[in-house]
């Protein structure tokens, strides 16, 4: 009996352990899934700027031989530190092994040098733009107006520049929250409603509907970037 007891607590411990570590900075949230352990990059992969249609659509073994390049490249830029994934500005996209239709999606994000840039990919496609607002190299595109739209999208088009600037100041954390259903996207940042329910323009074929399932991909460029705290709904009826 006492070996039993003895075995349950250390499981309890060794589960309580884990959890703590997994979700050290805050708890998951109701419904949604971690996407970062906390420790290291499983469950991601490496991939570029590129139809996600047409790297599919390659042979077998040229796929599997340009997934391991992407991957070696990865492992370079990409790192795990303290529960923070890292990114020295280069390299290629932090990318979800699994694809995604409809989501909801919650990723804390810190700039770390200022002018530098970065975007969240939805399904593949470019992207949750994320730069500095005070960049004057990026004032002829928009950046005074900060982060959080789809930059991307056709010019003149509604989510293609936010609401509002919500941007935290260099250097201190923010949240992106993100809701995808269909080809339409709602973003909060940092609390502020920066797209309410715009059309996301497929950037590959503008005359072509938004692709219905695809990676979410972590873009940097520029200078360090830091996240965390990443969460995953998926919204039922199209998963």
């Amino acid at each position: 009996m006492q070996g039993r007891q003895r075995q349950r607590i250390f499981l309890l411990s060794l589960a309580v352990s884990v959890c703590w570590h997994v979700h050290a900075n805050e708890r998951v949230p109701e419904g949604f899934v971690p996407l970062f352990n906390g420790q290291d990059l499983s469950g991601w992969q490496g991939r570029g700027h590129e139809n996600p249609k047409k790297f599919a659509a390659l042979p077998e073994a040229a796929r599997a031989e340009k997934q391991a390049a992407d991957n070696a490249n990865l492992h370079q830029h990409w790192r795990v530190a303290d529960g923070v994934i890292i990114n020295d500005g280069q390299g290629v996209f932090l990318t979800t092994e699994k694809d995604y239709a409809d989501f909801e999606l919650l990723l804390d994000w810190r700039m770390v040098h200022p002018g530098s840039d970065s975007g969240i990919y939805l399904r593949g496609c470019p992207q949750i733009q994320i730069w500095d607002p005070d960049n004057p190299k990026e004032k002829k595109n928009g950046a005074e107006y900060g982060s959080g739209a789809m930059w991307n999208n056709n010019p003149d088009s509604q989510g293609r520049f936010p609401l509002v600037c919500a941007d935290n100041p260099i250097g201190q954390w923010n949240r992106l929250k993100i809701r995808m259903q269909g080809d339409r996207v709602t973003v909060h940042l940092n609390g502020k409603l920066v797209v309410d329910d715009a059309v996301m323009h497929n950037y590959f074929d503008r005359d072509a509907p938004m692709f219905a399932r695809g990676p979410i991909q972590i873009q940097t460029h520029g200078g360090e970037m830091q996240f965390r705290n990443i969460y995953l709904r998926e919204i039922s009826g199209n998963n």
